[in-house]
């Protein structure tokens, strides 16, 4: 693995708070609200009008994707990329800080931390412990909508953190990754279903080793330390000095893998963006292994 200076991948509550109080929120640094939830459960958008970090804007992942491919969150261009986070005010000169409001502490975020990523765009933060730790330790929330100044956002895609359904094929025979998938170890094993009504059975690719993504978070919603990450990968004999693909459901939570793998020095996790939810659809059926049939009754 070729050693390189890595950027800081999660920022405190307390640095971002100093910066609140600064007034250091704009073109330089931008905060992210970067919420989603299942239909029907909570309304990210309608949550972040009423509460919100001071000078955040709302990264809504649902439309910022390919809205053509039959998936259900591939990326967008660059240039739809591009567009979508220069209107928020980001430049390639700004820090930008994600977060988001679940109650684990962190879910999407690490979506949109790796989306800058792989667009080319290296000076991006998770904020540790999400918007739920923010206001457990006190700091200021508002309804305040801002409007920023457009910047101007060019975007680069970087394949080397992407993965294709084609490339995903290929390593079935070549084995040249390790792939790790981050759903539930129910829904990895094909005995509990998929959320939602997407016609989408449960199972895994053969060959993935199953690290689900909240195993990656405490009970208060903060990244574990390095070395307990470390040991988490061990344990799962996963080489991170060795090639890594990560897989979920549809691109998202596995990127808490690469998070992860970033914290313990490899940058260069790649993430097979269309998932499991493309690779049920189009996989031959010997590429998938489920105990779901055996399950049912």
């Amino acid at each position: 693995m070729v050693q390189q200076i890595l950027y800081r991948a999660l920022v405190s509550s307390k640095w971002l708070a100093e910066c609140v109080r600064a007034n250091k929120i704009g073109p330089d640094v931008r905060v992210l609200d970067a919420s989603w939830y299942e239909p029907g459960q909570r309304d990210a958008q309608k949550e972040f009008r009423e509460q919100h970090i001071p000078g955040a804007s709302f990264f809504d992942i649902e439309e910022c994707k390919d809205k053509s491919s039959p998936y259900e969150l591939m990326l967008p261009s660059e240039k739809n990329f591009a567009d979508y986070v220069g209107h928020l005010g980001i430049s390639n000169h700004t820090h930008v800080v994600v977060y988001d409001g679940d109650h684990l502490g962190s879910y999407y975020a690490p979506r949109a931390w790796w989306m800058f990523r792989v667009f080319g765009h290296r000076t991006v933060s998770v904020l540790n412990g999400g918007l739920k730790n923010w206001v457990k330790e006190g700091h200021p929330v508002t309804s305040e909508i801002t409007q920023p100044e457009p910047g101007v956002f060019k975007a680069t895609l970087d394949k080397s953190l992407l993965k294709t359904y084609e490339e995903m094929v290929s390593n079935m025979t070549s084995k040249r990754f390790q792939m790790v998938d981050s759903r539930s170890e129910g829904r990895f094993q094909g005995t509990e279903p998929e959320p939602g009504n997407q016609g989408l059975e449960p199972g895994h690719i053969p060959g993935c080793s199953n690290m689900p993504f909240f195993d990656f978070l405490t009970e208060e919603g903060f990244e574990k330390d390095t070395e307990e990450l470390h040991r988490m990968f061990q344990a799962k004999k996963v080489d991170l000095s060795k090639p890594l693909i990560a897989t979920c459901r549809k691109g998202v939570t596995a990127c808490h893998i690469a998070l992860a793998a970033y914290l313990c020095g490899k940058p260069d996790v790649a993430v097979y963006d269309g998932s499991w939810s493309e690779w049920f659809r189009r996989a031959s059926p010997e590429y998938r292994v489920s105990k779901w049939n055996s399950n049912k009754v």
